[in-house]
């Protein structure tokens, strides 16, 4: 199987799976939830390999990954960080998450009332505010790193699910990487700073909409 950090056809097959299943429940308007995000992860790890190194690093089984947030069984104690960036400690995940999870539905409880169901922004004030959730979004979940991996292409879900909802395209790609801008953003929001974030998804997506 292949490596699940490699191109390949069956990760961009996974990718696919997970962008479909974020599109229909952003149409549908579904409720935010942490078991979005599980359900996301899961399908982009459908049929790759961890590899060994990998799981005597983490001291964690394959099975440990799927879908699981740092700090539950499996995963008690693992650590994870970009750079010089450290996420939120493990035992910590669960709480945080759950601050996420409320902060989420409670802005889209809000965009829907003001979005209707099927419709775009229609003036620049909703715009500014769905690209800003975009952005929120997208960082805080950085910034928690909740899993052992694949942090970055749940968070790029996460702001095509948010994009989508509110009638915008998914301007953010989820393979490869996006550039501009994009790496550093990550940095900066791993110290809780979102506003590079909300700058690079600006010009992202008018260079989608150009």
């Amino acid at each position: 199987m292949p490596d699940w950090d490699a191109d390949s056809d069956q990760l961009t097959k996974n990718l696919k799976h997970a962008y479909r299943a974020s599109r229909d429940a952003a149409f549908a308007r579904k409720q935010p939830t942490l078991q979005m995000a599980r359900d996301w992860h899961a399908r982009t790890l459908e049929g790759l390999t961890v590899p060994d190194v990998v799981l005597s690093q983490l001291s964690v089984t394959a099975e440990a990954l799927s879908g699981r947030f740092r700090g539950e069984t499996g995963l008690t104690h693992c650590e994870v960080g970009i750079g010089g960036h450290r996420g939120t400690p493990a035992f910590l995940v669960s709480e945080e998450l759950a601050r996420f999870e409320e902060r989420i539905q409670s802005a889209t409880t809000a965009l829907d009332a003001l979005i209707p169901q099927g419709d775009a922004p229609n003036t620049g004030d909703l715009l500014n505010a769905v690209l800003e959730l975009c952005a929120w979004v997208h960082a805080e979940w950085v910034r928690i790193h909740p899993f052992a991996n694949g942090n970055g292409r749940t968070a790029r879900i996460w702001s095509g699910f948010i994009a989508m909802r509110y009638g915008l395209p998914p301007f953010v790609r989820l393979r490869p990487r996006p550039d501009d801008g994009y790496g550093a953003a990550c940095d900066a929001a791993m110290t809780g700073d979102w506003t590079p974030t909300a700058q690079v998804f600006r010009r992202m997506y008018l260079s989608a909409i150009s």
